[in-house]
């Protein structure tokens, strides 16, 4: 996990100050399918690490982890994400992935098959878990353009 762990920080390095260039009213911008800007998008990922760090941590904990399902649209509008100030998003999103990078380098290996059933979905491993996260952030980071 600690490769994982460093691949996750060597991309907010290259992310962050490239989010931070990005001006308040570009951020504003729709820029995906579905309407999203950049600001939701950012947003939608500190969601991502809020919910993976809990569920990181509490598959850590226990033998089987069962966590609700994730509600993104929902999560982004109850949050009024298009109106927080965007360098206070991309701040945060910054510190808590250097964060989750720690604790995913904390991941002890007999803890990687913990099995994980988020939703209706179909159980998938803490290890799975932990590298789909990496693999999700750097998706959106892609589709906005900064990495």
């Amino acid at each position: 996990m600690k490769a994982f762990s460093e691949d996750l920080l060597r991309v907010v390095e290259a992310a962050e100050p490239r989010l931070c260039e990005v001006s308040e009213s570009k951020s504003l911008e729709r820029v995906l399918a579905g309407g999203w800007s950049r600001r939701q998008v950012i947003g939608h990922l500190i969601d991502s690490a809020s919910n993976n760090h809990q569920r990181f941590v509490r598959a850590m904990l226990t033998d089987a982890l069962e966590f609700p399902a994730y509600d993104q649209a929902g999560n982004v509008q109850v949050q009024a994400v298009q109106e927080a100030d965007w360098l206070l998003l991309v701040s945060l999103w910054a510190s808590y992935n250097r964060y989750l990078a720690h604790v995913i380098a904390q991941i002890p290996k007999d803890r990687l098959e913990t099995v994980c059933r988020i939703g209706a979905g179909e159980p998938v491993t803490l290890g799975f878990l932990a590298l789909d996260y990496v693999a999700h952030l750097k998706h959106h980071l892609n589709q906005i353009g900064v990495v």
